[in-house]
């Protein structure tokens, strides 16, 4: 079976993300900003699952669109997490690096299928 390198990453990277809603809301009482990454970084994953049925090019097209545009809103909450300290130095750049490759491996996917259409 081949491997599928966004379909892995955005699975591992959604684990890191409920784990971390779960340090934010435990630890640091943070309610309402963590709720926003679990809910974008989580989200990422479920949009490219859908994009394997899509009814047509266009639809798994648009379905991963959706997906890198979760994945630029969860590096922006992560940024604000961190910004207002609720995530340290090191939190930030494990989170950071993980999402800017989805978005990377996002736009290089849609890139490639808008090229063979």
């Amino acid at each position: 079976m081949k491997k599928n390198v966004v379909k892995d990453k955005s699975f591992e990277f959604a684990l890191v993300i409920v784990n971390c809603y779960k340090f934010l809301i435990s630890e640091k009482k943070e309610y309402v900003l963590s709720k926003q990454l679990l809910r974008s970084g989580t989200s990422i994953r479920a949009n490219i699952r859908e994009s394997k049925q899509g009814q047509s090019k266009a639809d798994f097209i648009h379905k991963l669109s959706i997906s890198l545009k979760e994945a630029n809103e969860t590096e922006y909450w992560i940024e604000l997490l961190h910004k207002s300290d609720y995530l340290d130095d090191k939190q930030y750049e494990q989170l950071s690096v993980s999402v800017i490759e989805l978005i990377k491996l996002l736009t290089a996917i849609i890139k490639s299928s808008k090229n063979n259409k």
